[in-house]
């Protein structure tokens, strides 16, 4: 797909589009809105503009499209093998032990009962050891530091959506 190409689509096939890269509908919405957009630098600018916009409310949304880390199946299909490492997402990925995946899992889960949200990490190029790492360093964070931080990680993660859009 071209910038043309998310430029003339109808509202609501973009609004679709910009959806699936971030699931705060106030943002998804107000980029769509904004379009055209002249480069891939203006679309990425207008992400950047809108993220300082959004609310507690707004950001908890776009967590929960996330896949919960602490799911035992998810993990094990992601970090199973090095055939992701083809992808290039996870270019750091290395086949993670059952130790560190239970670890992940019980972690994510002290995680979200002590924020109410889903650990959000921009996983890409991360091993499943590294997560883990800042999975656990991020614990101990009072919650509106860590709703900043989760913020940020999915701003990461909509940048790269975006870019994947194209």
């Amino acid at each position: 797909m071209t910038l043309q190409d998310i430029n003339e689509l109808p509202r609501e096939q973009a609004l679709a589009l910009f959806h699936n890269c971030c699931a705060a509908q106030v943002w998804a919405e107000a980029m769509t809105d904004r379009r055209p957009y002249a480069s891939t630098e203006a679309l990425h600018a207008a992400a950047r503009e809108l993220w300082p916009t959004l609310t507690e409310a707004d950001w908890l949304a776009a967590f929960e499209a996330h896949p919960k880390i602490g799911d035992m199946q998810s993990l094990k299909a992601r970090y199973a093998s090095t055939a992701a490492l083809a992808s290039g997402e996870q270019s750091g990925a290395r086949e993670a032990s059952e130790d560190v995946l239970v670890r992940l899992q019980a972690g994510n889960d002290a995680y979200q009962a002590k924020f109410g949200f889903i650990f959000i990490v921009c996983a890409t190029g991360k091993s499943a050891e590294e997560m883990l790492a800042l999975l656990e360093s991020r614990l101990p964070n009072p919650r509106d530091t860590e709703m900043q931080i989760a913020a940020a990680e999915q701003a990461k993660i909509s940048h790269i959506r975006l870019d994947k859009l194209l």
